[in-house]
């Protein structure tokens, strides 16, 4: 009998986040035969991170991403959660991919918002001039209120512990995208060949069902979005987390064995 390798992965976390954010995912996609690689963003292993970060742009962790890519055997599976679902669907522009599986992904270049919170968020940076430039500091209150409230309230402080901080070049880039003349968060749906499995929680305030509905509308029938009943924009460690790991490797599964 002839055993068929599946694919390499590589994972990419989220904003304000680091590789333990797709731990429990990690191990899943281990146990399930796949080879996985979870790097650190530039500046976000832990360490205090110098000044730099607060003028490095999506470009700079897409280059970073595609060496990482370079070093791998096959073309890999890109596992990415929020902003690493954004920098998953710019990498997969550039370079072949098998498979994308984006949790609750930032949107494209030119991807309108479809809530008032979203338009809101992003209206709340310029409080904060420059923040482009800067680098911006994880918000408890914020956090709590938007991305970790959907996880048990023993855990919350304790995953907020562990959030880093977050250039304010890419949160621009993602979030007033309009403002960018470069077009950093730009993608050319039409250079993505990959089928594409999207995954968001049905209570996401951050990057809701309706908007990720819209960037799945991009790739014109090679994408598959489906939305997990009473989860949130953390995904990761949430209860019933565990089923999107399922669904994940399930969809995989029909493709590579």
């Amino acid at each position: 009998m002839i055993t068929r390798l599946k694919p390499p992965v590589l994972m990419i976390h989220g904003a304000f986040c680091g590789p333990w954010s797709l731990d429990g995912l990690k191990q899943k996609f281990e146990a399930a035969g796949y080879p996985v690689t979870a790097p650190a963003l530039r500046f976000h292993n832990g360490a205090r991170p110098p000044s730099a970060l607060g003028t490095t742009g999506l470009a700079d962790y897409a280059a970073d991403l595609e060496a990482e890519m370079k070093a791998l055997a096959a073309p890999p599976i890109l596992v990415g959660h929020s902003m690493g679902g954004l920098l998953a669907q710019m990498l997969a522009a550039r370079r072949k991919v098998a498979a994308l599986v984006l949790l609750a992904p930032s949107a494209p270049w030119g991807i309108p918002p479809t809530t008032l919170f979203e338009i809101g968020a992003a209206q709340s940076l310029h409080m904060h001039p420059g923040y482009w430039n800067m680098v911006l500091e994880p918000s408890r209150d914020v956090a709590l209120a938007h991305s970790l409230d959907k996880l048990p309230r023993h855990m919350r402080d304790e995953v907020f512990g562990r959030f880093v901080p977050e250039s304010g070049r890419a949160t621009f880039e993602i979030m007033n995208w309009g403002l960018d003349l470069n077009r950093a968060s730009e993608v050319d749906a039409d250079r993505v060949t990959a089928p594409l499995l999207f995954l968001t929680g049905s209570e996401d305030k951050i990057n809701p069902p309706s908007t990720v509905e819209r960037i799945a509308a991009l790739y014109k029938g090679r994408a598959t979005h489906e939305v997990l009943d009473g989860m949130g924009h953390w995904l990761i460690g949430e209860p019933g987390w565990e089923g999107l790991a399922k669904r994940s490797l399930e969809w995989l599964d029909e493709k590579f064995g």
